[in-house]
């Protein structure tokens, strides 16, 4: 067996030459050159501390300002903005790789490259996206999105936080928002308000709009309670308060009362990424399994020669590396600009979905060992829960494609 400082996942598992990786889908020099170094990084930098990351909670600004200046803070962001300009499939890699070493780190660099920088990227005018999107995508500052509140989770239009607009043109912010990343570590938020009632006719998604701030501008804005996670536990989540916080009218992102429609496109975009993360977890825990599993021996063989672990394996690796085609699917339908909402919810589904499904199934093979915070399967397996939920349920992705199936066999 393993000594204890080896029990956690390795990010040097593939071979040296990224196309004889299995995990990983045909890149070009650049694409293997920027993986090859991210790799480096995570099992140089970032796994060392990781566990204790977990325990403690720590936020890790010093590896996330790293990140930056490696241009992973700015992955998707214009060249001209001081980004990175990647296409989604290598973010969505970027994503992966992260994952399998550090969960929290990993939602950390989704939400803030998918979410705010994203909905900045959508909705926003040159102006915003000079004045925000350098100091995001070197992470001088963090960004934070906030659309989920205590009364409205999955019923996002249900949002109580109210803008009112004032003679001068400025807005007035009140409400609260919850369970946002990055919450009390955040630089730069995208905030959803409602500002006017909907339209007859519109439903109750028209009239809300989205707002862009920086919090060392602004005044009446605090920060709520901290939560206290069941995993992600070093990836930060706060409640926001937000009490007569007086911003410009340049502060509003897109068009007043119709910031769905982009809300929509950020929460697709930010799919991939989750689906990503999901994935690089449920990856994680496949390794560790496999490797425990050919040590580890019982009634004199190793357990991965017992035919019900080996199969188990199998079925493990199959839909772990179905759940990478439809992300990369969904990815390049995004670089191409098609519609791929649907995609991408089928690979945000199955993504988490069989992740998760990984991580159990990895305890189970470690038998109590699985269950002990001495070996990582547990936290990869606290950190996976979340990808089911955040950005859109489970229900909500089988919403979404449900609808669609209805749609083709109805006419």
């Amino acid at each position: 067996m393993t000594s204890t400082a080896e029990r956690s996942a390795r990010p040097d598992t593939a071979p040296d030459a990224l196309g004889q990786n299995p995990n990983v889908q045909p890149f070009n020099e650049d694409q293997r050159t920027i993986i090859s170094a991210l790799r480096s990084f995570l099992k140089n930098k970032v796994e060392p501390g990781a566990a204790e990351r977990d325990q403690t909670g720590e936020f890790p600004m010093d590896l996330v300002r790293e990140l930056g200046e490696m241009g992973i803070m700015g992955a998707q962001t214009p060249e001209k903005y001081g980004g990175a300009e990647l296409d989604t499939a290598t973010f969505a890699q970027i994503i992966e790789e992260i994952a399998v070493v550090d969960g929290s780190l990993c939602l950390t660099v989704a939400s803030h490259n998918s979410l705010c920088q994203g909905h900045i990227l959508i909705g926003g005018t040159e102006e915003q996206k000079q004045k925000f999107l350098p100091d995001l995508a070197s992470a001088r500052k963090l960004g934070a999105w906030g659309l989920t509140e205590p009364g409205s989770g999955s019923d996002s239009a249900g949002l109580q936080t109210n803008a009112k607009e004032q003679p001068d043109g400025s807005w007035i912010l009140n409400g609260s928002k919850n369970f946002i990343t990055q919450g009390s570590v955040g630089g730069t938020y995208v905030i959803l308000a409602r500002t006017d009632p909907p339209r007859e006719g519109k439903g109750k998604n028209d009239g809300i709009s989205a707002f862009v701030f920086n919090r060392d501008e602004v005044q009446g804005f605090s920060i709520g309670r901290k939560e206290d996670k069941l995993g992600l536990r070093s990836s930060d989540t706060a409640q926001l308060i937000f009490e007569d916080i007086h911003l410009p009218a340049e502060a509003l992102l897109g068009e007043r009362g119709n910031a769905f429609k982009d809300v929509m496109r950020v929460l697709d975009g930010g799919r991939v990424g989750i689906g990503a993360m999901g994935l690089g977890l449920g990856r994680a825990a496949f390794e560790y399994a496999a490797r425990y599993t050919l040590e580890r021996e019982q009634f004199g063989k190793p357990l991965a020669y017992n035919q019900n672990i080996a199969f188990r394996l199998a079925e493990m690796d199959t839909k772990l590396e179905a759940a990478r085609l439809l992300i990369r699917k969904a990815a390049d339908l995004k670089d191409a600009g098609q519609p791929f909402t649907i995609p991408v919810a089928r690979a945000k589904y199955y993504a988490t979905v069989v992740g998760v499904e990984a991580c159990d199934e990895a305890i189970q093979m470690l038998g109590g060992y699985g269950y002990i915070k001495e070996y990582p399967v547990e936290r990869f397996w606290r950190d996976n829960r979340l990808t089911r939920i955040g950005e859109g349920t489970d229900e909500v992705q089988r919403l979404v494609i449900s609808r669609d199936v209805l749609k083709r066999f109805e006419d």
